[in-house]
């Protein structure tokens, strides 16, 4: 067998096992071919309560009804199973966004269109995602609603906690929240409606 018919191939950067790369046959391309549709990733980002889930699960339905293959991978849904042993710590919230960073990729991969809705309130965490990805294939959108219209919402009872100590490391409070530089879609939800919002986005990936 020659070198260009083996399938297999050492990674470029060092691992903790002999783990080798195996290529398949079928490609990313292909697969997005037989789908009839673009694969991207599209992040929410922002505080919590900033309406992450709710823009994010219309946006699923709305991708849904119009015959585009779609998941959604929400933060707190996440941390139920594949993130379940990572706490609120800088270096745990670093490696549930990695984690999931990890999984859109494959779902792009498959042709899927995906959604993530993560606080994911560190640049360099969302750097760290958007360079997994093909240009054109990662699109953040940040949602900038204000902190204390989140707060006045406080859906989950969280900033009520927060602001008594109850919980520690809570983003936005005690923890800080690093703004998008340029995200491909900015919304504020305190003036836009969930309706208006899908709007933007779907506006955004027909660009």
């Amino acid at each position: 067998m020659s070198q260009s018919d083996n399938p297999y191939k050492l990674k470029d950067i060092t691992l903790p096992s002999n783990a080798v790369w195996h290529t398949c046959t079928v490609s990313a391309a292909q697969r997005a071919e037989l789908l009839q549709q673009m694969p991207r990733c599209i992040w929410l980002t922002g505080l919590s309560g900033s309406g992450k889930s709710t823009v994010a699960n219309a946006l699923d339905s709305a991708l849904h009804s119009n015959g585009i293959k779609s998941y959604l991978l929400d933060g707190d849904n996440v941390r139920h199973g594949l993130n379940k042993d990572l706490g609120m710590t800088e270096n745990d919230r670093a490696e549930n966004i990695r984690r999931v960073g990890e999984v859109a990729k494959l779902m792009v991969d498959a042709g899927l269109v995906v959604i993530c809705a993560f606080i994911s309130p560190y640049k360099r965490d969302r750097q760290m995602v958007r360079s997994m990805f093909n240009h054109g294939q990662f699109i953040e959108a940040y949602l900038d609603t204000p902190l204390f219209v989140c707060e006045g919402r406080d859906p989950k009872g969280l900033y009520k906690k927060a602001r008594a100590g109850v919980i520690k490391q809570f983003t936005g409070i005690s923890d800080p929240y690093e703004q998008p530089e340029n995200p491909e879609v900015i919304l504020d939800t305190s003036k836009l409606s969930v309706n208006d919002s899908v709007k933007q986005i779907f506006n955004t990936l027909a660009q």
